[in-house]
């Protein structure tokens, strides 16, 4: 894709004046608006929330090594070793020393490992473990940060973004926000905080904009919204940026609903192919073709076939998108929609992650339209 520089009120890790500008936000050229609630998402996932930054930075390390993605491998590599605990965590990390971290890091490294590999890859015994070092607001944190890098790993691959030359530089030192005091609430139950009390009523009132319902499933506040609302901070961050670049799309919702489908199906994601069955039902897609796609996709377009076959690619591997692949797509729905593709798949290889390793219940009002579709229960 061509690149640019971002507007320069885009938020930065960078000092002011450096003109080091991160390539993963010089790709929203195509779709500029994209660019600092992007910006603003990856600070927060890092520097929001109650976790420690450097907990998530060798967690985001991890999942980058999974995914096999130096891209974003070297940006975390490259931040963490400016936090104060940093390098020494980096260098048990590249080591394979896990023995000699805190037993938090140990659980959160592991965490992000087993469910970037699988979305339901953590089992009870796992989650068990996850407990003794987190309540249950940070288990959400924790969640969403390796979603949020299963999301990064497969669009810098996806693109196939060059790590930039200062990236390296360790003369080049990230400008990183002051460290957050950050401890384990001392209670021995989760207390609700003010700021989950104000996200909650923002939600409500949010839900009660017939904007609000015409664009979404028609649904109340989502089971997968009222978990992200543990951590109001990332929450409002992934909700702003969703929008935002889906607000001049041009490949049509339909089209979005079916990269979805293809993601959650090929991760064999519950929560989330019930949710794109409902909103391509309320769409008008007739039951037939949703019954004929849970088996193949003779019944799709050729246009929803790229789709559909591009995100499975990438959810299944993302290092494995050649040239080629990234051409099919764009020659199918020209630069702009082959990024809107991309950060679709993006979007719910987070979203299933979060959901169904979470075991999040699915709505009644969804559950009942499923159940009209396919004729069967869950």
């Amino acid at each position: 894709l061509p690149l640019a520089d971002p507007p320069s009120q885009v938020a930065s890790l960078e000092p002011p004046g450096s003109q080091r500008i991160p390539t993963y936000l010089r790709v929203f050229s195509v779709m500029p608006q994209g660019a600092a609630p992007f910006a603003h998402l990856f600070q927060t996932m890092l520097f929001g929330g109650t976790v420690p930054a450097e907990t998530k930075l060798a967690m985001g390390i991890r999942v980058a090594q999974v995914n096999r993605s130096p891209y974003v491998a070297a940006h975390l590599q490259r931040l963490l070793l400016a936090t104060p605990q940093g390098p020494a965590r980096l260098a048990s990390l590249l080591a394979a020393q896990m023995t000699s971290l805190a037993v938090a890091d140990q659980a959160a490294i592991r965490y992000a490992d087993l469910l970037t590999r699988n979305i339901h890859g953590i089992t009870d015994p796992e989650f068990a473990a996850i407990r003794h070092s987190f309540h249950d607001s940070q288990i959400v944190e924790l969640t969403m940060v390796v979603c949020f890098f299963n999301y990064l790993t497969r669009f810098s691959e996806a693109l196939h973004l060059p790590v930039e030359p200062w990236v390296l530089d360790p003369a080049a030192i990230p400008a990183l926000p002051p460290a957050r005091r950050n401890p384990l609430l001392p209670a021995r139950i989760g207390l609700v905080s003010d700021e989950e009390m104000r996200a909650v009523v923002q939600a409500e009132a949010a839900m009660r904009d017939p904007a609000t319902r015409q664009t979404g499933l028609g649904l109340p506040i989502a089971n997968s919204q009222r978990a992200m609302l543990r951590v109001p901070d990332l929450q409002a961050a992934w909700r702003a940026y969703g929008p935002t670049v889906r607000s001049n799309s041009r490949i049509g919702r339909d089209i979005r609903l079916q990269v979805s489908l293809a993601v959650s199906m090929a991760n064999g994601c519950r929560y989330c192919t019930v949710h794109q069955i409902v909103g391509l039902r309320r769409l008008g897609v007739d039951a037939g073709k949703l019954l004929a796609m849970r088996k193949d996709d003779e019944a799709l377009t050729p246009r929803e076939r790229t789709a559909g076959a591009f995100a499975r690619q990438l959810t299944a591997q993302p290092d494995s998108i050649s040239d080629a692949d990234f051409a099919r797509l764009r020659q199918e729905f020209q630069e702009y929609g082959a990024l809107e593709v991309v950060l679709q798949t993006c979007a719910f290889s987070f979203m299933n992650r979060f959901t169904d390793n979470l075991r999040l219940p699915s709505e009644e009002e969804a559950i009942e339209i499923y159940r009209e579709v396919v004729g069967e229960g869950l």
